[in-house]
C-alpha cells in the first residue's frame, strides 16, 4: 500500500487495483467486504445493460444510464445509516438499490406505469426528481426537521453538474448554512450537463463552489468505490457530530447518453471516452480482488449467474407492469380529504365512463 500523494481528489483504488493510503480518510475493508461492494457494482452494471435493451425495444418510454457513475453511488449508498434519508434526481440507481428498493420497481417509472414508484418512508427515499435541482432545498428541509427531532440523522442530496447551475442549488446552500444543517451535498460531476460540459459551467472544480457558503467540500474519485465509502462515511460522521452541512464533488464520467433519446457522439469527443474506459469503477476493484486472491472462479461465477437472474426477472417483469387506474392519482394528494381532489376525482370518473374504449384525446 503507498500513500496517496495528491490532492487534486482523495483515490484509495488506482485504476490498476493498487491501494493507496490517505491520511484524511482511512479505510479498513476486508475480502468479504470488497466482494460484496463488486456485487453492487456488477449488478447495477447489468441493471443498466438490460434497461437500455428494454428500452431499446420499446418497453420503456426512457432511461437514464448508469454507466461509469456505479461507484460513486454505491460508495455513497452504504455509507449511509437506516435512519439517513436520501434525495435523488433521476439516475441515482445505485442509491436505489442501497437503500433496498428493487430494481424492477425503477422500471415502473421508465415505462411510465405509476404514479410515483414507492413509498419514500419505506426505504428513507425520496421518489426520483425529474426536474433538475429541486429536490435539493427539500433534502435541507428535511435536514431542518431532524435538527428540531433530536437526532443524529443525515438527508443526503445527490445530484450532477448541471444542477450546480440553477438556482434551487444555490438556495438550498444558503439555507443549509445558515441554519447549519444536518445535510450533505453529494454532486457526481460527471462533465456533462447533458451536452454541455462542465468547463462551460465553472471556470474552477465545482467543489470550491462550497467556499463561498462557508461550507466544507471535498473532492473524490468518483469512480474508486473505497474513497467514496470512506469520504462519505467520514462526510456524514462529521454532520451527525454538529458539524453542519458538507459538500462532496466526485469526479466521474457519464460513459452512456444522458438519456436514451440523447445521442452523445455529437458532443462528446471519442477520446475522452476511451481515456474515461481505462478508469473503469468495476476493473479496478476486480483487479484489486485478483491481487489479493479474493475473487476466485466460482464466486464470478456465482455473481454472473444472481445477474442473469435479475436480467431475467427485469426482462419479463418489466413486460408485465401495467398501468394503475387512473383514479388512483388522487389518492394520496394530501393525507386528510380534500374537497378540491374529491371534485377533481368525480371529474375525472366522468370523463372516463365517458371514454369506456381508454381513448381519453
Amino acid at each position: 500500500m503507498h500513500t496517496h500523494g495528491g490532492d487534486d481528489f482523495v483515490q484509495l483504488l488506482t485504476p490498476e487495483g493498487e491501494r493507496l493510503d490517505h491520511p484524511d480518510y482511512p479505510l479498513d475493508v476486508t475480502g468479504d467486504e470488497v466482494r460484496a461492494l463488486y456485487r453492487d457494482l456488477v449488478m447495477m452494471r447489468r441493471f443498466d445493460l438490460e434497461a437500455t435493451a428494454l428500452q431499446r425495444h420499446g418497453e420503456l418510454g426512457l432511461f437514464t444510464p448508469i454507466v461509469g457513475q456505479e461507484a460513486a453511488q454505491i460508495g455513497a449508498g452504504r455509507a449511509m445509516r437506516p435512519g439517513d434519508f436520501a434525495y435523488t434526481s433521476y439516475r441515482e440507481h445505485g442509491i436505489a438499490w442501497c437503500r433496498g428498493i428493487e430494481p424492477l420497481t425503477l422500471m415502473g417509472l421508465f415505462r411510465g406505469v405509476t404514479n410515483g414508484g414507492w413509498n419514500p418512508y419505506e426505504h428513507n427515499m425520496a421518489i426520483y426528481s425529474i426536474v433538475i435541482g429541486d429536490h435539493v432545498p427539500h433534502a435541507v428541509g428535511y435536514a431542518m426537521g431532524i435538527q428540531r427531532d433530536g437526532t443524529d440523522d443525515v438527508a443526503l442530496a445527490f445530484f450532477g453538474d448541471g444542477a450546480t447551475s440553477q438556482g434551487d442549488v444555490h438556495e438550498a446552500f444558503v439555507f443549509a448554512a445558515a441554519f447549519h444543517s444536518p445535510v450533505l451535498f453529494f454532486l457526481q460531476n460527471n462533465h456533462f450537463a447533458i451536452s454541455v460540459p462542465v468547463e462551460t459551467q465553472s471556470r474552477h472544480q465545482l467543489v470550491k463552489r462550497a467556499d463561498g457558503y462557508g461550507i466544507p467540500g471535498i473532492r473524490v474519485d468518483g469512480n474508486d468505490v473505497l474513497a467514496s465509502l470512506a469520504v462519505t462515511r467520514a462526510a456524514l460522521q462529521r454532520i451527525r457530530e454538529g458539524g453542519g452541512p458538507m459538500l462532496i464533488e466526485a469526479v466521474t464520467y457519464r460513459m452512456g447518453s444522458h438519456t436514451t433519446s440523447d445521442d452523445p457522439t455529437r458532443y462528446r469527443p471519442h477520446d475522452a471516452l476511451e481515456h474515461w474506459a481505462t478508469r473503469d469503477p468495476l476493473e479496478r476493484v476486480l483487479r484489486l480482488m485478483e491481487r489479493e486472491g479474493w475473487a476466485d472462479g466460482d464466486f464470478i461465477a456465482g455473481l454472473d449467474a444472481e445477474a442473469n437472474a435479475m436480467g431475467a426477472t427485469l426482462r419479463d417483469g418489466t413486460r408485465a407492469l401495467t398501468p394503475p387506474d387512473p383514479l388512483t392519482m388522487f389518492d394520496h394528494v394530501y393525507a386528510e380529504p380534500h374537497q378540491q381532489v374529491t371534485d377533481d376525482r368525480a371529474f375525472l370518473a366522468r370523463y372516463l365512463q365517458a371514454a369506456p374504449s381508454g381513448d381519453l384525446t
